[in-house]
């Protein structure tokens, strides 16, 4: 949960954004059309080779979605975040991103020379322009979680994509719990079949988070998160 709210702002759909929360902090991301999806990795920005681990986050939990009560895990055993808040109630992180080409065969090439805010962004060319700013490239791009976006698994083990038919305003809150390099974009996901180009935008808003109370939903959903938080209080020692 958010204490206190000291800054907002809505990210168009195909848009992107990077920005360092500190421990403490919390981030609130809002669906406002129902349609929205939320390409994000994680960094250390002390390190930047502690990065987000999908594998493990989903293993040590225990789980194939994502939703109130996990962890999102570094590479390194540590808690980038927890979702203190959400009422999606499932999000994955397996998919991956779409693709330049996934686009242009799905929705047609537009470019932004030729069709300014009316253009076809896609997940991984979105990912790499932020990236970039820190010194990254494609070789440090980890599989990403999707915000908002919910992927089942059919009979014969295909992945499929479920329309979306939520309400509007659908909200996930991350509490953080060390200093992260947060990485995001809102363009379509890789499954998302729509007849029209996705542009669904996403209210972001930040502050400070409320304190981790003993009986903590995120901290005492495993005794895998237990270890984690402690891996956290281990790293930050003498600091």
């Amino acid at each position: 949960m958010i204490k206190e709210t000291t800054y907002k702002t809505q990210i168009p759909g195909g848009g992107h954004w990077s920005l360092r929360m500190a421990k403490g902090t919390a981030m609130r991301l809002t669906d406002l059309e129902g349609t929205g999806n939320v390409g994000m990795l994680f960094y250390n920005p002390e390190n930047l080779l502690e990065r987000y681990n999908a594998p493990d986050t989903l293993k040590c939990q225990h789980t194939f979605k994502l939703t109130q009560g996990h962890c999102l895990y570094s590479d390194m055993g540590r808690i980038f975040c927890s979702i203190t808040e959400d009422t999606f109630g499932w999000h994955e992180t397996l998919c991956g991103n779409s693709t330049a080409i996934d686009v242009e065969k799905r929705w047609g090439m537009r470019d932004y020379q030729n069709h300014r805010n009316q253009w076809h962004q896609n997940g991984q060319d979105a990912f790499l322009v932020e990236l970039a700013k820190y010194g990254l490239s494609q070789a440090d791009m980890p599989a990403n979680l999707n915000l908002f976006s919910k992927v089942v698994t059919q009979e014969d083990g295909h992945l499929s994509w479920v329309t979306q038919s939520n309400e509007k305003a659908a909200q996930v809150t991350l509490r953080f719990e060390m200093d992260s390099l947060v990485v995001l974009h809102t363009c379509p996901h890789p499954l998302n079949h729509a007849e029209t180009y996705p542009a669904s935008p996403i209210l972001i808003e930040l502050g400070t988070a409320q304190a981790m109370q003993d009986d903590d939903l995120c901290l005492n959903s495993c005794h895998e998160n237990r270890r984690g938080f402690e891996n956290n209080a281990l790293y930050y020692l003498g600091r």
